[in-house]
């Protein structure tokens, strides 16, 4: 399974910001770390998130929970999470409209990493 590194989240979230606005950097690193490692947590020696749909709502919940940058916690959680199930052989079908709205529930509390896993189920 391929992972998304900090210093790949950092410059993702760096281009998205130039490509679409706002403000670069980082606002609290600890909890960047968190997020980035969030879905390979592990109980007992066994992976708590142990599908990889599970493992990218969890990254992508986190980021966008955890707010770890200064602006554009919304944009670069759910790119993460899109690109760590591309990378890992999973394209979803979805349109802009569908992960912006994902994203504002997310940030706003009316969907959980429960929920986003379910999104991602039905954008496969």
């Amino acid at each position: 399974m391929i992972r998304l590194s900090v210093p790949q989240i950092v410059l993702m979230h760096s281009i998205l910001i130039r490509e679409t606005g706002g403000i670069d950097g980082i606002r609290d690193s600890g909890l960047l770390d968190l997020a980035a490692n969030a879905p390979f947590q592990t109980f007992d020696g066994v992976y708590v998130y142990s599908s990889l749909e599970e493992k990218a709502a969890r990254l992508g919940y986190s980021i966008i929970r955890n707010h770890p940058f200064i602006d554009g916690n919304k944009r670069i959680g759910m790119l993460a999470m899109m690109v760590f199930l591309e990378l890992n052989g999973v394209q979803l079908s979805c349109t802009d409209q569908d992960i912006i709205n994902a994203g504002l529930q997310l940030a706003s509390g009316e969907m959980d990493d429960k929920g986003l896993l379910e999104w991602i189920f039905q954008h496969r």
